[in-house]
């Protein structure tokens, strides 16, 4: 029977045998370290992140704020990066801000997207344009400080009956256009991008965001797809997330994708060089941690494949696996 004074025994005489032996008997150690330390630098990482909208259902009952998301991103999904939602902001001072940048910072944590609703570019309604327009250059300052890699800013108008097909007027375009402008020269005056997203109204049909990128034509402006969101037929929705991959700078990806085409939507991007992160989007308002979970675990079970030589479908047939690991 090992005894815990045997083991301490025969510890000590394993360690002197080791000191005594000759140095060249350490090599076959060494060279294997090193071959560790070459494998660790050649893993590629998952690119994997969530919006903090995905909790805005504990959000909205009092029970998760920006920093407890933080660490649900680091500690409970093992994240390195947090998508942040502009609704969980407790404030955009500078006091709270700081310590918005510090939580990050203790948790290594990146940040590749802020998500701003409510200051849209063109003003509708009950709309205050100088206020929207002052939340716009205030969250431009908070990605700045924060090293956030993209800003979403709705192009707009809001509800206002025309229709998600109908265009933006002349006039309108062109307040857009060069509004985007100037955000996206100070966005990549500091090294980040700023854009639309397809989320709502006339920016959602792709006729009229590929009309808006082509006419902003800066590279510090780019656009946050919202996955299978736009207006139109399947086929049209389908062409749309083709057609928007190289001009996509950040993704949210809804639990209708990550439950059927999430291999051929991620493709899109990744045949397009997509270097942002595949972030998952919840909508549901309960159930989130699971929900959430559930989403996290395809998208990364893609990537995963992909990083192995495998197709990232996640149940091939046998003969199509990849056979180097089995996990």
């Amino acid at each position: 029977m090992t005894t815990r004074r045997n083991f301490l025994k025969n510890s000590m005489l394993g360690t002197a045998a080791l000191m005594a032996a000759p140095a060249t008997s350490l090599a076959g150690v060494n060279g294997r370290h090193e071959t560790m330390q070459t494998a660790a630098a050649d893993f590629k990482p998952l690119r994997v992140s969530m919006l903090s909208y995905s909790f805005h259902g504990l959000f909205n009952a009092g029970m998760m704020d920006l920093f407890h998301f933080m660490e649900t991103c680091k500690y409970r999904y093992h994240l390195d990066a947090a998508d942040l939602w502009n609704g969980m902001f407790a404030s955009t001072e500078d006091d709270y801000i700081k310590k918005v940048h510090s939580a990050l910072e203790d948790r290594q944590l990146k940040v590749p997207n802020i998500a701003c609703d409510g200051c849209h570019i063109l003003a509708a309604g009950k709309d205050d344009p100088a206020k929207m327009k002052a939340d716009q250059d205030r969250y431009m300052q908070i990605a700045k400080q924060i090293g956030a890699g993209f800003v979403r800013f709705d192009a707009g108008p809001y509800d206002d009956g025309r229709g998600e097909r109908a265009p933006w007027t002349n006039q309108e375009f062109d307040f857009l256009v060069k509004r985007y402008r100037e955000l996206a020269q100070f966005a990549y005056d500091n090294g980040f991008r700023v854009g639309a997203e397809s989320h709502w109204g006339p920016e959602k049909y792709w006729p009229n965001m590929e009309k808006l990128i082509k006419a902003v034509d800066h590279p510090g402006f780019a656009i946050c797809v919202h996955i299978g969101g736009w207006t139109g037929s399947q086929e049209e929705k389908d062409f749309a997330d083709k057609a928007s991959a190289p001009y996509t700078a950040h993704t949210h990806f809804p639990w209708n994708i990550c439950e059927g085409p999430l291999v051929e939507k991620m493709l899109n991007l990744r045949n397009a060089n997509y270097p942002g992160y595949y972030s998952v989007e919840q909508h549901s308002g309960h159930n989130e941690y699971n929900l959430v979970a559930a989403q996290l675990a395809k998208v990364t079970a893609v990537l995963t494949a992909w990083n192995r030589g495998g197709s990232g479908e996640l149940y091939e047939p046998e003969e199509k696996r990849n056979k180097e690991v089995p996990w």
